[in-house]
C-alpha cells in the first residue's frame, strides 16, 4: 500500500491554515477560497477575535479573584526592655512579639462583590459575541463585494474585447472611405472608456480582497480567486418575527442588560461598605519572664466618611447604564427597519433585471447587431446598444449586492449568521 498520499494529508493537516493556502498558491495549484473557509481562517487568525477572547478571559480571572477570602496578615516584631537608671541592677530584658491579622468580609459585601464580577463574565461574552457577529458579517460582505468586482471585471474585459473589434471593423471602412471619420472616433472614445471601467474594477476587486485579508488575518496569497456559488436568496421572516429575533437574540441588548446588571450590582457593593469591616486580630508577645497572648478586634468608625460620594457616583452609573440600554434598542430597532427596507427595494430590482429587463438589453443588442452586419444601422447604433448592455448588466450586479448585502444585515441583526465561527 502507497503511504505517501496519506503521509502528504497528514502533513496539511498539521501545517497552519495560513502555510497550506501558500502551498496551494505555487504554479502546480491555483489557491482559491470559499466564504466558508474564509469564516473558518477568521476563526483562527482574526485578531479582532482573539482580542475578544482574551477580554472574556480577563472578566473569567476577575471572576475568580472576587470569590476570593482576604489573605491574613502576619506581622513580627522584636526588641529589648531597658529598665530606667533608676532601678539599679536590672538586667536589659528581649521582647518579641508577633501579631496575626485577619479581615473578616460581611456576608453582603461579598455577595455584592461576586455579583460585579459574575455581570462582568456576561459583558464579556456579549462582548465576544458581537464582535464575533460583527466580524462575520464584515466578512461576507468583504467577500461579496469582491465577486461583485470580479464578475463586472468580466463583464467590463468582454465588452472591451468586442469593442476593440467593432473599432479594428470600422477603421479600416474609414481607411478605405466607406465609413465616415467620426465613427472610428466615437469607437476608439468608447475603447478607452472601457479600459477606465476595466482598470476601475480591477482595482476596486483587489480593494476589497485586501479588506478580506485584513479581516481574516491570515497571509492569504495576492494571487487568490474566490470560490462562489450564487444560490437563490432566502426570504427572511416578517419585520415583526425579526423585531421579535433581535430583541431576544442579539449580544449587543445582552451587553447592554449585563452592564445595567453590574452597574446595579456596583450600587449593592457601594452600599454594603457603609457597614464597618472588621478585622480579627491574634496578638502574642513574649519576654523572658512571661508569655502573654491577646485576641481582639478592630473595627474602622464611619465618622467622617460614610461613602456617600461612591454610592452617588454607583446610582448615577446605573442611571447612565439604563438610557444607553434604551438608546440601544431603539437604535437597533430602527436599522432593522431600514434594513428590511434595503431588503425589499433590493429585491424588487433583482427581479425586474431578471424577468426581463436583462433579456431585452440583450435582445435589443442582438439586433442592433444584426441591423450593423446587414447594413441597415450604423456602427453607432451598435454601439450604443452594448453600451446600454453592458450598463444594465453593472446595475444587475450592483443589486444583487445590495441584496446580498440587506441579507447580511438582516442576519447580523437577528444575530443568526450563516458560517459561525464560533
Amino acid at each position: 500500500m502507497n503511504t505517501a498520499p496519506h503521509r502528504l494529508k497528514r502533513l496539511l493537516h498539521l501545517l497552519p491554515a495560513g502555510m497550506v493556502l501558500a502551498l496551494l498558491a505555487s504554479p502546480l495549484h491555483a489557491a482559491s477560497l470559499t466564504l466558508d473557509q474564509a469564516l473558518s481562517l477568521a476563526k483562527q487568525n482574526s485578531p479582532l477575535l482573539q482580542a475578544a477572547k482574551a477580554g472574556l478571559e480577563a472578566s473569567q480571572a476577575a471572576a475568580r479573584t472576587a470569590s476570593a477570602y482576604p489573605n491574613p496578615e502576619l506581622e513580627i516584631m522584636g526588641g529589648q526592655i531597658r529598665p530606667r537608671q533608676s532601678q539599679n541592677g536590672a538586667e536589659t530584658t528581649r521582647i518579641d512579639t508577633a501579631t496575626l491579622s485577619q479581615p473578616l468580609e460581611l456576608p453582603n459585601v461579598r455577595a455584592a462583590r461576586k455579583q460585579v464580577a459574575a455581570a462582568g463574565i456576561g459583558i464579556g461574552q456579549s462582548q465576544y459575541d458581537q464582535t464575533r457577529l460583527n466580524l462575520i458579517s464584515q466578512i461576507r460582505l468583504a467577500f461579496f463585494d469582491a465577486v461583485r468586482w470580479e464578475e463586472a471585471s468580466r463583464v467590463i474585459g468582454e465588452n472591451r474585447e468586442l469593442l476593440q473589434q467593432m473599432r479594428d471593423r470600422v477603421k479600416l471602412k474609414v481607411n478605405v472611405g466607406e465609413a465616415p471619420r467620426y465613427e472610428l472616433i466615437k469607437a476608439e472614445a468608447e475603447t478607452l472608456a472601457a479600459n477606465n471601467a476595466l482598470k476601475n474594477a480591477e482595482l476596486r476587486t483587489r480593494q476589497a480582497k485586501t479588506l478580506l485579508r485584513s479581516l481574516i488575518g491570515a497571509p492569504l496569497p495576492d494571487t487568490l480567486q474566490l470560490e462562489h456559488r450564487e444560490t437563490t436568496p432566502t426570504q427572511p421572516p416578517s419585520l415583526a418575527e425579526l423585531q421579535q429575533e433581535l430583541l431576544q437574540n442579539h449580544p449587543q441588548l445582552h451587553l447592554a442588560q449585563a452592564q445595567t446588571e453590574q452597574a446595579l450590582a456596583r450600587v449593592d457593593y457601594e452600599r454594603s461598605q457603609r457597614l464597618p469591616q472588621p478585622t480579627l486580630k491574634l496578638n502574642q508577645e513574649r519576654t523572658r519572664d512571661s508569655n502573654q497572648w491577646m485576641v481582639g478586634i478592630a473595627l474602622p468608625l464611619p465618622l467622617w466618611n460614610q461613602r456617600s460620594g461612591p454610592i452617588g457616583e454607583a446610582v448615577a452609573g446605573l442611571h447612565q447604564t439604563e438610557a444607553q440600554a434604551q438608546q440601544t434598542r431603539l437604535t437597533l430597532t430602527a436599522e432593522l427597519e431600514q434594513a428590511y427596507s434595503r431588503y425589499e427595494i433590493a429585491s424588487s430590482q433583482v427581479k425586474t433585471f431578471e424577468t426581463g429587463l436583462l433579456q431585452e438589453a440583450e435582445a435589443a443588442m442582438k439586433v442592433a447587431e444584426a441591423a450593423y452586419r446587414y447594413g441597415e444601422r450604423s456602427i453607432l447604433d451598435y454601439i450604443d446598444a452594448q453600451r446600454v448592455l453592458r450598463s444594465t448588466q453593472l446595475e444587475f450586479l450592483n443589486a444583487r449586492y445590495e441584496l446580498q448585502a440587506a441579507l447580511v444585515e438582516l442576519e447580523r441583526l437577528r444575530a443568526i449568521p450563516a458560517g459561525d465561527p464560533s
